[in-house]
């Protein structure tokens, strides 16, 4: 303690006032520690005493009347400020007893707080033995204050002992009660840096209070005696700039029956300043509570780091850490497994990254049933499938913005990890995420800077979640259920998948989400409605297919067929994790579901086949199987158009662009051509909505005759006809299952053992046996096919499955008691040949395609073309008189909203 004119003077600066006769001085600072200190005492005064806190062991007291109100007296004059004391006596008790003076450059003309005490009425002279000049002079003063009745003379006495309460059974009522609002507070004691107690006012609450977001070395000395590294400094740097000071606290939280809060200093936050000169930490278990927010915590911390003030003095950024951090605008194109995704860069770049310290929802306890079946974490761990929904609907296909946050190292199990915050129309998601209770925080350690930029704000989102009971942290109730997906697998269950075909293919188009792409026409989706995942193949085309490793069962290793990849990116791009609706026409033998599959343009238009659009693209070519869809004429338009174009597949095709010009010329001629050709007819049929017809030309019988005949002598004549690889594409001798006779095919598809047959000179297909297909003999694989197709013009087929097999067996009878016809081609759409087909019955020339219309088994197709003007008209007058006799089609009225 600085000492002036003798050891009886000290001068010091009021650190504390213990009561309305008694405050602490701190002298100057020392160099190897705190500033002494000493307690000195108002001579020939006392005050009134102050009650004390009850402990396990004592009851407490209560305030004498205005003892508050006079340790305030002194406390608002003198904390803080530089003081003169001049001891007059030492007591029997080792106290020292003296006198105070504030202000003033010496003792005459400084005021004396002993003095002035008194006069305020706030102490009591105590005169001694011997009244001598000085305590005459304080009973003086102590005369006018009873006269004046103020101070503690007062004679109302109401509210001259305060109602302390000094412990809580339940603290969070009080945080609850001011509602997380400052209230007006006086620091009674500094623990540690980061721990005070102090009295809420008006209401005298004490309470022991932990500063939110940040804690200080501790002050307790450990095991072997010693204290934390700069703990004593942090108590002492609190000390001076908030014991007794006028504060305003604002209660945040509880913990362990501690009050967890922030104080606020008219200078500043104590939090930041105490982290702004390395004498405290961040802690994140409570930073998202602290009022104002982290970001000013944090950066204070960042400060004393990078100047390695104090207990930062050996302190090295975290392996993974980025100085600078890395942004930039990306498309979400998959949503791996919640926390992570795929996203691409505006120069096609793909990377996987990570959300940054979030942590996905995991299995509790014992893995959740599953009946038997594989584990599926997506379904059956609560909440992981809301989890990834919600990302998907918020992600897939937007851009978004990415700040790369950290690298998190490469482990035993994982790989190194790109962390990064997302952003979606300036929203972070993981926020949204955490909100909603869909995810968890990671809890890294305090010296761990690999965590999100935006850390605390997504302790505070959980902490919101948490106390709102929402998504993980909701009160489990029998009526809601678990959370999980009761999902049923129908991959490679042809039986089961069976079972829901009927579902899949009554009423409209059913809805899916695309969960896992196999090949650019091959995926697995989830049927929401239906709660099924199955396998779907795109129908109507042969998409190139992909290469796959070798199998631990010893299957070998495959190689992508050209196109392959790229049909691939081509589908993921816009199916991956998007919505999409199911066309279910069938099953194949696996069990995977087969049909077509509509996709939704990001610009909100018209939704689209994709084997359409991977048709265009020239990334897959028509199948037969597409002949008896509805969609078959755009999906062949489609390939005609990728032919045109030479993409991708057809990057080397070279007889298209005369056909396509001859074709365009023909359907601009002016005048109707009448050209009628005989032919006999191997086959009839449906493609989409137009009738087909195989036929031979008259004119070829012979040759057709003869060709068998070679074709049947050179299998018999071989000596193992059977013995051949069965290839798609390829040119082969079937055996016909009605008759058991050899015939010219040409193979669409092969598949375990069976092949998809077109017989090439009849025009009619079937499924056989890979036995029943043998080489072709000679030079007979180089003549062209007999059969040719043709379809009726400006007819169309019913867009009813019943209606369409009536029409159908209605031109078969047509065609069937003809046994020839007469073709006249009308125009060509997508390489396809329109032509009228004309009769003769009973010595009556029939018109095929208008007596079906009249009949009522076919609908009448409007065409602009002048030449075919007349046809057009002769075809609706058919239709109008079929509508009015009810015929058919029109039985119970008109169906296609028309009536006429």
């Amino acid at each position: 303690m600085a000492s002036e004119g003798g050891s009886s003077m000290r001068r010091g600066l009021v650190k504390q006032v213990l009561s309305g006769d008694s405050v602490v001085i701190m002298g100057p600072p020392r160099p190897n520690g705190p500033p002494e200190e000493a307690t000195v005492y108002l001579a020939n005064t006392s005050a009134p005493r102050i009650g004390k806190r009850p402990t396990e062991t004592t009851p407490g007291t209560a305030d004498e009347p205005f003892a508050w109100e006079a340790r305030e007296y002194l406390r608002k004059k003198l904390v803080g400020q530089v003081v003169t004391f001049i001891k007059e006596f030492t007591a029997t008790s080792s106290r020292d007893h003296g006198k105070v003076y504030l202000g003033g450059t010496s003792v005459d003309t400084a005021e004396n707080v002993n003095e002035s005490a008194v006069a305020e009425g706030w102490l009591e002279v105590r005169q001694g033995k011997v009244a001598d000049e000085y305590v005459t002079k304080l009973l003086d003063l102590q005369e006018k204050a009873k006269a004046a009745k103020i101070g503690r003379w007062n004679d109302n006495l109401d509210g001259a002992v305060r109602d302390v309460k000094w412990t809580f059974t339940d603290p969070r009522s009080l945080v609850d009660f001011y509602k997380q609002k400052p209230v007006d507070a006086v620091i009674e004691q500094v623990r540690d840096g980061s721990t005070v107690r102090a009295f809420l006012l008006p209401r005298f609450e004490y309470i022991t209070l932990q500063l939110s977001g940040v804690r200080s070395p501790s002050t307790r000395a450990g095991s072997d005696g010693a204290v934390e590294p700069f703990s004593n400094e942090a108590k002492f740097f609190a000390e001076s700039r908030i014991l007794q000071q006028d504060v305003q606290i604002v209660l945040e939280s509880v913990s362990n029956n501690n009050f967890v809060g922030s104080v606020l200093h008219p200078k500043g936050n104590i939090a930041e300043a105490l982290l702004r000169e390395g004498f405290a930490k961040c802690v994140d278990w409570s930073i998202g509570l602290c009022t104002g927010g982290a970001e000013n915590l944090r950066a204070a911390e960042t400060l004393a780091k990078n100047n390695r003030k104090r207990i930062w003095a050996s302190y090295k950024p975290s392996a993974g850490a980025l100085a600078e951090k890395k942004k930039f605008e990306a498309k979400v194109i998959e949503i791996v497994l919640n926390d992570s995704m795929i996203i691409a860069r505006d120069n096609g770049e793909e990377s996987k990254v990570y959300l940054s310290s979030v942590r996905l929802p995991r299995e509790q306890g014992d893995r959740p049933a599953t009946s038997g079946r594989q584990f599926r974490p997506l379904y059956d761990i609560p909440y992981m499938y809301e989890c990834r929904e919600y990302l998907r609907r918020k992600l897939i296909g937007k851009k978004v913005n990415v700040t790369v946050d950290y690298f998190q190292p490469k482990s035993d199990q994982f790989p190194e990890k790109t962390c990064c915050t997302i952003e979606a129309n300036g929203q972070n998601v993981a926020i949204g995420l955490l909100e909603r209770g869909l995810s968890k925080v990671v809890r890294h350690r305090n010296d761990d800077e690999n965590r999100s930029t935006h850390y605390d704000a997504l302790l505070a989102a959980e902490a919101k979640a948490e106390k709102e009971q929402k998504g993980l942290f909701a009160v489990p109730s029998k009526e809601e259920g678990n959370h999980t997906q009761r999902v049923q697998e129908l991959q490679g269950d042809l039986a089961r998948s069976k079972q829901f075909l009927p579902y899949l293919q009554r009423g409209a188009r059913s809805e899916g989400i695309v969960e896992f792409l196999t090949s650019g026409s091959r995926m697995r989706i989830y049927v929401p409605k239906e709660t099924c995942l199955l396998t779907f193949l795109l129908g109507g085309i042969n998409c190139p297919r992909s290469g796959r490793a070798a199998g631990a069962n010893g299957q070998p290793a495959t190689v992508s067929e050209p196109y392959a990849d790229d049909a691939f990116r081509f589908t993921r791009k816009l199916v991956m994790h998007r919505e999409v609706e199911l066309e279910v026409e069938g099953l194949d033998k696996q069990g995977a579901f087969i049909g077509y599959l509509w996709v939704k343009p990001e610009d909100g238009g018209r939704a689209q086949n994709l084997s359409e659009l991977l048709l265009e693209q020239g990334l897959a070519t028509l199948h037969f199987t597409a002949e008896k869809s509805s969609h078959y004429n755009h999906m062949s338009a489609a390939e005609t158009r990728a032919k045109n174009a030479k993409r991708n597949i057809w990057s080397t095709w070279t007889d298209t662009d005369a056909e396509a010009k001859e074709e365009e010329a023909a359907n601009q001629k002016s005048e109707r051509t009448v050209n009628y050709k005989k032919v006999a007819v191997s086959d009839v049929g449906k493609v989409g909505q137009s009738f087909r017809i195989s036929a031979q030309s008259i004119e070829d019988g012979p040759k057709l005759e003869k060709l068998m005949g070679d074709l049947r002598v050179g299998i018999a004549n071989s000596a193992a006809p059977s013995n051949v690889t069965v290839k798609r594409g390829e040119m082969v001798a079937a055996k016909f299952s009605a008759d058991k006779q050899w015939y010219r095919a040409k193979v669409e598809s092969v598949k375990a053992g069976m092949a998809d047959v077109l017989y090439v000179d009849f025009g009619n297909r079937e499924t056989i046996s890979t036995s029943d297909i043998a080489s072709l003999p000679g030079t007979l694989s180089s003549i062209a096919p007999s059969a040719k197709d043709y379809y009726l013009a400006l007819t169309a087929v019913p867009n009813d499955e019943d209606y369409a097999g009536f029409a159908v067996d209605a031109l078969q009878k047509l065609l069937g008691s003809a046994g020839t016809a007469e073709i006249n081609v009308e125009y060509s759409l997508a390489g396809a040949q329109y032509a009228q087909v004309m009769v003769e019955i009973n010595g009556e020339r029939i018109d095929v395609g208008k007596a079906l219309i009249e009949d009522g088994f076919a609908l009448a197709e409007k065409r602009r073309e002048e030449r075919l003007q007349k046809m057009v008209a002769s075809y609706a007058e058919a239709e109008k008189l079929a509508r009015k006799q009810r015929s058919n089609i029109w039985e119970f009225g008109d169906f296609t909203g028309n009536e006429i």
